[in-house]
């Protein structure tokens, strides 16, 4: 792992693919994981630990099947929001968006249960960075 400094915008910069997570560094157990995002991801949810979002560019949308019912949260840029283990989520970003997440490390980005992958889905427990 890098211990240098690492300017966001350039990690970002660095790589096109949307939904294909960078981990940028850890935090003891943690990945810090920089995103393009576009269109929507899938139905999923994580099991065994809570998703932290922060909008870093664009706005993100978080569809979530609660309890309660179904409800969506609208995230502008510089906005944050946790999203509970084992909460099913779709997060959709219909103009495009750049997201920063917290997850431990080993998380796979489609969680423990979730509908099929479509193909613009990158499943995987994130990608080094290549700068």
């Amino acid at each position: 792992m890098n211990h240098d400094p690492i300017a966001l915008n350039e990690a970002l910069a660095s790589f096109d693919a949307l939904w294909s997570p960078r981990i940028v560094t850890r935090v003891n157990d943690y990945d810090v994981r920089v995103a393009k995002v576009e269109g929507e991801h899938l139905w999923h949810a994580h099991d065994d630990t809570d998703e932290f979002f922060l909008v870093l560019e664009g706005e993100l949308f978080i569809s979530l099947r609660e309890p309660t019912g179904e409800r969506t949260v609208h995230l502008p840029r510089g906005s944050v929001f946790t999203v509970p283990r084992g909460t099913e989520h779709k997060p959709h970003a219909p103009k495009g968006a750049a997201i920063l997440m917290f997850e431990p490390t080993g998380t796979p980005t489609v969680g423990d249960r979730h509908d099929e992958v479509p193909e613009h889905v990158d499943a995987t427990t994130g990608h080094a960075l290549d700068m």
